[in-house]
């Protein structure tokens, strides 16, 4: 590891990585509240100082006009383990504990320290649950139109229950491997 001047460091410009804005907000306030994040997690470049992991990192400290930065240079690489070390990088694995965080932990802290909190509903169970039944994505509003579309979610404890209570509101549907379709604009009797 070293720390090197943030004008060495290139970002990749094969990055299939995006940051919205008020993700990258949280990671600049991040980063202001709590640098010493930096040297335990330095940005990963390769032999000619192109980003291979912390592109968001790179552009958050451009911003805040930081000059120097701590770097791990991922040597004698091949092209191909760079493109699998960018994907597995952010490809997360793990999945949060939403009834331990829930009850262990102050939702306003990881609200600041940058994880998506659900807006769940009062009363909603979320024993079991885990990152695949809920949609945290920035785009999805869900109150607003997709192409004159409403799209609602629905939580459920397993599919035997989805499928019980789609029945007893009588609509249509389609199971597609984790996810339903379900026409709610025809009822059948």
């Amino acid at each position: 590891m070293q720390k090197v001047k943030l004008s060495d460091i290139r970002p990749n410009p094969n990055n299939p990585r995006v940051i919205k804005d008020d993700k990258f907000k949280k990671l600049v306030k991040s980063i202001q509240d709590f640098p010493q994040m930096l040297e335990l997690r330095p940005i990963v470049v390769n032999d000619e100082m192109i980003v291979l992991g912390g592109n968001m990192r790179l552009k958050a400290l451009e911003h805040l006009g930081i000059e120097e930065t701590y770097i791990i240079k991922a040597s004698d690489l091949t092209d191909k383990q760079e493109q699998e070390f960018i994907i597995k990088d952010n490809v997360g694995y793990g999945e949060w504990d939403w009834d331990q965080l829930a009850n262990e932990w102050d939702v306003q802290d990881l609200d600041d320290w940058g994880l998506t909190i659900p807006n769940w509903s009062a009363g909603l169970d979320v024993n079991n649950m885990n990152e695949d039944d809920i949609n945290i994505d920035e785009e999805f509003n869900p109150m607003g139109n997709m192409d004159g579309k409403q799209r609602v979610v629905f939580l459920f404890d397993g599919a035997e229950e989805a499928e019980s209570y789609l029945n007893s509101i009588q609509v249509k549907f389609i199971k597609r491997n984790m996810a339903w379709q379900v026409d709610l604009s025809t009822q059948y009797i």
